[in-house]
Formats: structure tokens, sequence, C-alpha cells
């Protein structure tokens, strides 16, 4: 009731506004929204009616043999397992790095923090590029080994630019306290700084995890080892049909050709699974810690 009365007292400006707004957000939410509903539903479905079009939203004639046939190849349950591995180690290394690089950098008493900070900037607009990279990671030793995926890229510099603003954020009279009462920088980093950072460290720790569940190309460049893939280049096969044995062991699980696009769509919801579970539960620290900077009013 009082939403309506607020939309009566709008002036015509800003109810046009309201209702451009609210048609533009919709009509992204259904755009977003409605592969994952389908790729959901095929992945349930009858692969007969899969290959038929039958398919909108709801499940027809729905089946789990789509994810019988996953879970009975190892194949995909080490690539499974392979992605937590990665996310689980790269995760914590980047975030310690980003802090351990923004923290200084967002203290005004750091001597040549303008240059450092320049420095860093520099290398988010100007990459060497694959073939550079290939050949560091291949003569430092890393090929075909779970750094040669992490270490590459073991800070993100907008995420440290990010992460250095709410640093820069925190009032300097609790540095000062600190200070009086003894503490060193550590101290004060580790129990003052950290405790005060939970949003934007929730914040990196969605963004980085969700790097790391997504990636695909590094694996592709750097793992020669098939046991060593991650769920995402196993998917990327699957759906180009790269992997003819993967493939092949898979059709010849579910007994029937009809069932390729059903395992396709089972392995896909698997993967994004993960993330749409973990993401309601960090989604309160990922607005406040991401809003970082912006004007407030």
């Amino acid at each position: 009731m009082n939403h309506q009365l607020k939309f009566k007292n709008m002036r015509t400006g800003d109810k046009v506004f309201d209702i451009v707004n609210y048609t533009l957000l919709t009509l992204i939410m259904v755009i977003v929204l409605y592969p994952v509903l389908y790729i959901v539903a095929a992945s349930f479905s009858d692969p007969q009616a899969v290959v038929s079009g039958e398919v909108f939203i709801l499940p027809v004639r729905p089946t789990l043999r789509g994810y019988e046939a996953v879970f009975k190849n190892k194949k995909i349950l080490t690539g499974f397992a392979n992605s937590v591995y990665y996310l689980v180690v790269g995760t914590l290394l980047n975030l310690v790095m980003t802090m351990l690089c923004a923290y200084p950098l967002s203290r005004k008493e750091f001597y040549g923090r303008g240059i450092f900070t320049g420095i860093v900037v520099f290398t988010m607009f100007f990459d060497a590029g694959i073939i550079s990279n290939y050949m560091v990671v291949q003569s430092a030793g890393l090929m075909n080994s779970i750094w040669a995926i992490i270490l590459p890229g073991a800070i993100n510099v907008w995420y440290m630019i990010i992460m250095r603003t709410f640093f820069s954020d925190i009032p300097e009279e609790l540095f000062e306290s600190a200070r009086l009462d003894g503490a060193n920088d550590l101290t004060i980093f580790v129990k003052m700084v950290l405790p005060l950072s939970k949003a934007v460290l929730a914040t990196m720790v969605l963004f980085y995890a969700v790097g790391f569940w997504n990636q695909w190309l590094q694996p592709l460049i750097y793992l020669n080892d098939r046991s060593r893939f991650p769920m995402q280049l196993i998917l990327r096969n699957i759906v180009l049909g790269t992997d003819a044995a993967l493939s092949k062991s898979m059709s010849a699980s579910a007994d029937m050709a009809t069932m390729s696009l059903n395992i396709k769509y089972a392995v896909i919801f698997i993967t994004i699974l993960p993330i749409l579970m973990v993401y309601p539960f960090v989604q309160k620290y990922f607005v406040k810690g991401v809003m970082v900077g912006s004007v407030k009013g």
C-alpha cells in the first residue's frame, strides 16, 4: 500500500524512469535465467525429448540416466576433484598475496607507494601475452603442475586496487591508537585490519573462487596430463567432442547415442551448481565489498 502511494506521488519523469528500469531489469533477468532453467530441465529430461526439442523450462519425462552416466565416469569425478583442489589452494594463495600487496600500498607512510602502485597498475594495461607467459612458465619448470595455473595470476591488479581502497578507508585514528598501545605493523594488520575487512575479503574470495572454477584456458595450455585436467576443461572437450575416448565411454555407459546431449547438460549443471550454492551465503558481504569507494549519501 505504501509503495502504491509513493508511486502515485512521484513525478511523471520518475514514474517513466522506474517503469523503464524495472522493465529492462526484468528482461535481463529472463535472458540470464532462461538458459540456466533450460539446462536444468534438459539434464533431467528424457534424451528423446531433448533431441526432439520438447523441453522448454520444465523436465519432460524426468529421468536421472544422464547423471548416472556422468557419475559412473571416473574422468569427470577426477576433474571435479581437481577443480576443487585448484580452487581451494589458488584462492587461499591469491587472497594472501593480494592482501600483502594491498596493505602496504594503502599506508600513507609507506615510502615510494606511488611508484610501486604505478608499476603494479602498468601490468594491468600491458600484458606480456600468452607466448611470453608460456615461455616463463616453461623455463621455471612449472609445466604440468598446479603452480602453472596459480602463480602466473597470483595477484589480480584490479582486485588488489579494490582491497587497497578498502584498507585506505579505515580511520587513521585506529592505527594511531594501536601504535600507542605498542602494536607493530604485523599486529595491526592481523588483529585490527583483517577483522574490519570481512566484507572485502569475502568479495575477493568469491571473485577468485569463481575465476578458478571457470578456468579452462590456462589448464589447456600448461597441462598435458589428463589426470590433472579440471572440470571445465573436461566439459569443454565433451561439448566440442574433442575427447573421443571420453565421449565413447560415456555413450557406452549410457548405452544410447541419444544420451550425449542429456549428458552434456548434466555435466554443465554439475559445474555451475557449486557456485550457485555458495553465492547466497556471501552475497551480503559481496554488495558491501564491491561498493567500496563509491559515493555515498
